[in-house]
């Protein structure tokens, strides 16, 4: 049983050797062509996922959750802000606000704010909600899959919403 984390930290090293840094979380290293430069982010709605793009036509994979109809949105964004463990109220100064890390915080682990409308890519307390159109337009990703994204994602990534 001793040989699978060492086996892990094997394909770490690997990776970091040659430039390509698997997902420490849910996602996974996939073929993905396409016109998007390295370093952006580019979520399928219709298929609820997240690509973060890497060089040489590969983009680490992970699984969502998208808005639900008639919330979902379509276009480009930038990450305008970064906060781990952020507190979230429904409506800041007129409803409770939930601390960071509090269970019934819906934020998650960590947050990635768009710079269009009230829209980030975050954690969940709600893991199971995962794969389906659940949001009010953020995307919502497994808290182990938002800080493996937030580590790889400096502010000012372009950020592409697709159906």
């Amino acid at each position: 049983m001793t040989f699978l984390p060492r086996l892990g930290a094997l394909l770490l090293l690997l990776g970091s050797l040659i430039g390509v840094q698997p997902a420490l979380a849910r996602g996974d290293v996939v073929q993905f062509r396409s016109a998007y430069s390295p370093g952006t982010i580019v979520v399928s709605t219709g298929t609820r996922q997240l690509f973060y793009v890497l060089p040489g036509g590969q983009a680490i994979r992970y699984p969502v959750g998208v808005g639900k109809a008639g919330m979902a949105w379509h276009g480009r964004a930038y990450v305008a802000a970064k906060h781990i463990r952020p507190a979230w109220a429904r409506i800041p100064g007129r409803t409770p606000t939930y601390p960071g890390g509090s269970p019934q915080n819906p934020m998650g682990a960590a947050a990635m704010g768009l710079d269009r409308g009230n829209y980030a890519i975050h954690g969940t307390n709600d893991p199971s909600s995962i794969g389906g159109y659940v949001s009010h337009g953020c995307i919502r990703m497994h808290n182990a899959d938002i800080m493996d994204l937030y580590r790889r994602t400096p502010l000012g990534t372009e950020v592409y919403v697709v159906q």
